[in-house]
């Protein structure tokens, strides 16, 4: 018998609401406008059990599910964008300096 947590029907977080990783990926999903169940494990044995399980009894989160059947462990939002075949560009731009006061006195 397989865990139909392995291949929900849309894009589970399993998470904390104490856990900064997991706020970002929320944020990114809702950014995104892509759906998602989020789970928080602190409320949820069943889900706290099943994430160290999938994580070979290490409680990592956040612990992504994807409705293929993949899992993702704190991914970073590129890693998001590019499972989801998305590109994503910064909110702001950078600008990195040619040279720094250091190689000018030089």
């Amino acid at each position: 018998m397989t865990d139909s947590r392995l291949t929900p029907e849309t894009i589970t977080v399993y998470g904390t609401g104490w856990c900064p990783d997991c706020k970002r990926s929320k944020q990114f999903f809702g950014e995104q406008r892509v759906p998602y169940h989020y789970v928080d494990i602190d409320h949820d044995a069943d889900a706290m059990v099943f994430v160290e399980k999938t994580n070979k009894g290490n409680r990592s989160i956040p612990t992504i599910v994807f409705p293929d059947g993949s899992v993702m462990v704190e991914p970073s939002n590129a890693q998001l964008a590019e499972k989801l075949g998305m590109q994503i560009s910064a909110k702001r731009a950078f600008m990195m300096p040619l040279s720094s006061a250091a190689d000018r006195l030089a």
